[in-house]
């Protein structure tokens, strides 16, 4: 007579569809939180659907945006202060998109680990939400996915996608010319661009993730760890004025590489380096590696997180609406014939 043996199970192996089942009735309500007119559907479907018609658009073209965090979440691993690592990745996604012209309706995550850590990644997606509900844009689906043997114990990593729309005709950048005034919308630190190299100048000083700040309050990781600033609602009110013909977002690349990609052939950019205070981690970050003014430009934001081309006439009424939205805005230049950027004075 044969013995029957247990068959192994695939939590055994590694992956826990229960947990898994468990973090999508938990992230639930933060999703309902940034439910927006043509959400169709909650969580939990094959797919998510999303009714154009009654988000109020005629005659929409969508844009799409996907991206990641990079190695920032190193830190947030590290430390274990993963709470605003949700808000960079929405970010990275919709203010791209905004510089289309776009209103970002809908997001959606993927959150892959080797095991899944219920409040580590509750904590994550929270944070998406977060920054969904400050970008009007809908959290409406995403994946999880438990990976043993793919990621060590701890790890993880997040990669977002978001869509959006807008009316026929009225794609940016559009109508960019000499004379128009660069305006510039403050950063909240590093954003979500550069900690490669980030994470080697700290190295360089010798200090710990918990160490304090060499600039600030709190301690060293914390600071770096500051979210990415969401831009979506101000460059929509400033698009709707009018005026606007033109939004980068500076993320990779810095200054130098992400302001000539919406200006025509032929035109480039002169900005006036002393307009702006350098908020003090740039100067950190800058002391502790030695660098050179020009790699500082094209490596980091440098306190500028995103740049509106507007009309001369405008610009004023563009500037206006913005400080009133509680933006620090600055005039950092125009638009010259030429090509790329050319500085003037020194950060």
């Amino acid at each position: 007579m044969m013995t029957k043996k247990n068959g192994i199970t695939y939590a055994e192996a590694g992956v826990d569809i229960d947990a898994g089942n468990e973090l999508v009735e938990r992230i639930k309500p933060a999703a309902k939180r940034t439910t927006r007119p043509g959400v169709m559907a909650g969580l939990g479907g094959f797919g998510a659907l999303f009714d154009l018609k009654a988000a109020g658009y005629e005659d929409p073209v969508l844009v799409a945006a996907t991206d990641g965090v990079g190695t920032k979440l190193r830190i947030a691993i590290d430390t274990g202060e993963v709470d605003g690592v949700g808000q960079d990745l929405v970010a990275m996604c919709v203010n791209d998109l905004v510089c289309q012209g776009a209103e970002p309706l809908f997001f959606l995550d993927y959150f892959a680990t080797g095991r899944l850590e219920m409040d580590t990644a509750a904590r994550i997606i929270e944070g998406i939400a977060k920054g969904c509900e400050l970008s009007g844009c809908a959290l409406i689906g995403g994946e999880t996915a438990e990976m043993p043997g793919m990621y060590p114990d701890g790890d993880f990593d997040l990669a977002g996608f978001s869509v959006g729309a807008m009316e026929r005709g009225v794609t940016l950048p559009a109508d960019v010319k000499e004379g128009d005034v660069l305006l510039g919308m403050g950063s909240s630190g590093v954003h979500s661009n550069g900690y490669s190299l980030v994470r080697k100048l700290v190295e360089i000083s010798g200090l710990g993730w918990d160490a304090d700040c060499p600039w600030g309050e709190g301690t060293l990781g914390a600071a770096l760890l500051a979210p990415t600033r969401l831009y979506v609602k101000q460059a929509l009110a400033a698009i709707g004025q009018g005026g606007v013909h033109g939004l980068a977002h500076i993320t990779g690349g810095g200054l130098t590489e992400n302001l000539p990609r919406v200006l025509p052939e032929g035109l480039g950019a002169e900005i006036d380096l002393g307009a702006w205070d350098l908020p003090p981690v740039f100067g950190w970050l800058r002391e502790t590696g030695g660098m050179a003014e020009a790699e500082m430009l094209k490596t980091f934001n440098c306190g500028i997180g995103m740049i509106l081309v507007c009309d001369a006439e405008q610009a004023g009424a563009v500037k206006a609406l913005l400080e009133g939205e509680g933006e620090a805005v600055t005039e950092l230049g125009r638009v010259v014939t030429g090509e790329g950027v050319a500085y003037s004075g020194a950060l």
